[in-house]
């Protein structure tokens, strides 16, 4: 049978609607009703970077603007109900998914102790049992609580002092649990003090089979429409071979199909689909047309080839491209209005000074940058400012660019 044709606006009101970005931006954003967004959003990638606002911060905040940082942290660290882990990057996670991570959590021991033993410093091993022990006795600890006596390098990631490298691995594969951080620095316990015994019971994790099922379920449900290999890259848990043979088993049984996806410039792509997506509520549902910053970590523009080819938007995150080559700045914010990016602002909080500085904004192509559009950006720079830490905002000379 010849798939059915999803078009581009069709597909882009179905993505943005499972992002949590068709509907107007208000409402709660602490406690349960956090949790709940987080929840839909599946996870929430951690970032250091703090030119605005930390990435999860901003990711949370273009979805309910009364969310404030200490509202995840105490969610987080007050109440247990996250747990920080690895996706396709450090993320904090809601607790109910954590027996989901077993395999991870397995395939982690094997993989990293593999590639670690190559590009780590040698004696990361010979330190677990000392950091566990240290841990029992005296309590949670960071990196600069243990390796007293190694040699300090520079603190990137190919070059962490042993101990350091040990709590890593610990963590990621089970043994420790992140309790929180102090600035940016993970704090770590031990998993059987941090988590309910039945969490930590390997006899009670799903299976392989069903830790599959899970991730591409799950995963199909908070994108709408994918390939196999955007499956198993949601999570970041199962290899796209394992995410293939799903889909092509969920196909036989008539809970899949195959749909043609029309992209911005007209292309097909042939995605899986739940039967029926083509008349899915989010179809007549037009997103708000409420003008909002996102982070350059949103979950909805992580995949920067499927971002392109949803919506014609070409991003790279500006500080992975050195100097000379940068079309744009160093950070640069994507900005969403309707169902459309509509252009890329280059802007930094100096609290010092107490105010948001807008360096660089470029339209997308095709875009007017109308009084309209001027209007609904300053009241977005407003709303930021209270995210940032700031009370005014400031335009820099020769801010408003050329199209992108």
């Amino acid at each position: 049978m010849t798939p059915a044709v999803l078009s581009n606006k069709d597909a882009r009101r179905i993505f943005l609607d499972r992002h949590r970005l068709s509907e107007t931006p208000q409402g709660p954003a602490s406690g349960s009703e956090l949790l709940g967004l987080i929840e839909s959003l599946g996870f929430v990638q951690l970032d250091s970077i703090n030119t605005v606002a930390r990435a999860h911060d901003l990711i949370l905040f273009s979805r309910r603007p009364r969310y404030r940082p200490k509202a995840l942290k105490a969610l987080y660290e007050r109440d247990g109900r996250l747990f920080e882990h690895w996706t396709h990057d450090a993320a904090v996670i809601p607790l109910a998914f954590y027996p989901n991570w077993h395999l991870r959590r397995q395939r982690d021991a094997e993989r990293l102790k593999a590639r670690w033993q190559q590009d780590r410093r040698a004696g990361f091993e010979a330190q677990f049992q000392t950091i566990l022990d240290q841990i029992r006795e005296y309590g949670p600890v960071s990196s600069s609580d243990v390796g007293k006596g190694e040699a300090r390098g520079s603190g990137g990631w190919w070059d962490w002092h042993p101990s350091k490298t040990a709590l890593e691995y610990l963590w990621r594969s089970g043994a420790l649990c992140v309790v929180g951080r102090e600035g940016f620095q993970k704090r770590y316990d031990l998993t059987e003090r941090v988590l309910e015994a039945h969490l930590c019971d390997p006899s009670q994790a799903p299976d392989v089979e069903q830790t599959i099922n899970w991730c591409c379920d799950q995963a199909l449900a908070r994108l709408g429409f994918a390939t196999h290999g955007e499956l198993a890259a949601f999570w970041a848990h199962i290899t796209p071979a394992e995410a293939r043979d799903w889909c092509e088993a969920e196909k036989r049984a008539g809970r899949l199909e195959q749909i043609m996806i029309t992209g911005a410039d007209g292309s097909m792509k042939i995605c899986y689909a739940r039967p029926g997506i083509g008349e899915d509520s989010a179809i007549e549902v037009a997103p708000t047309n409420r003008l909002r910053v996102l982070s350059p970590f949103d979950p909805a523009l992580r995949d920067r080839k499927r971002a392109e080819r949803l919506f014609g938007f070409n991003y790279r995150v500006e500080m992975f491209v050195p100097a000379p080559q940068r079309t744009f700045g160093y950070y640069v914010f994507p900005i969403l209005q309707g169902d459309r990016l509509i252009a890329r602002v280059d802007m930094k909080a100096f609290r010092d000074a107490d105010t948001l500085r807008v360096k660089a904004l470029w339209p997308e192509q095709k875009v007017r940058w109308s009084n309209a559009k001027q209007r609904a950006f300053e009241a977005e720079l407003g709303r930021l400012t209270h995210l940032a830490g700031v009370n005014e905002v400031t335009f820099d000379d020769g801010w408003l660019r050329d199209p992108a």
